[in-house]
């Protein structure tokens, strides 16, 4: 997680209302809180630590927040790319209800375009593809529930 994705979760949960967020993965856990201080003034207090060894340093790719992470996808689907999920959520394949799907197999997309959005704490986050390529298999049914990291679209880049 670097300082960038941190800062976003800092603003996330200041605009929330909650006061205290905890969140740990492989090998970090990080606790937001928020509060006032004697004067009325908010303040965030945010404890990092490393649960792991430390990360290898990587030159930082330009991301937009909202954009899925990809990597491409191991075994007989070598040749293809999965979408996974940036945040924890609500799938959702449409806009609403009386709207169309954003992306439907076999649908060529390109990079920034929506492919789906995700509810969480009743923000509605446009998931945008940081690839072109055609869907070649959309792996989990709308108004279910995805985890941080899950994979959620298999693309074909070629």
């Amino acid at each position: 997680m670097d300082i960038k994705e941190i800062q976003n979760l800092i603003k996330f949960v200041a605009k929330s209302g909650a006061s205290e967020v905890k969140l740990e993965m492989e090998d970090i856990k990080i606790t937001i809180k928020t509060g006032k201080d004697d004067r009325g003034e908010s303040t965030t207090y945010v404890q990092q630590i490393p649960m792991g060894p430390a990360p290898v340093a990587q030159a930082p790719a330009p991301q937009v927040a909202s954009q899925a992470p990809v990597t491409p996808a191991a075994d007989e689907n070598s040749k293809f790319i999965t979408i996974k999920s940036p945040i924890i959520g609500t799938f959702y394949r449409k806009p609403s209800p009386d709207k169309p799907m954003f992306v439907e197999v076999g649908k060529t997309i390109n990079e920034g375009d929506v492919l789906c959005v995700i509810e969480a704490m009743k923000l509605f986050n446009e998931i945008e593809s940081e690839v072109s390529g055609k869907i070649i298999k959309i792996l989990v049914d709308d108004s279910s529930p995805v985890e941080f990291d899950q994979p959620l679209f298999l693309v074909d880049p070629s």
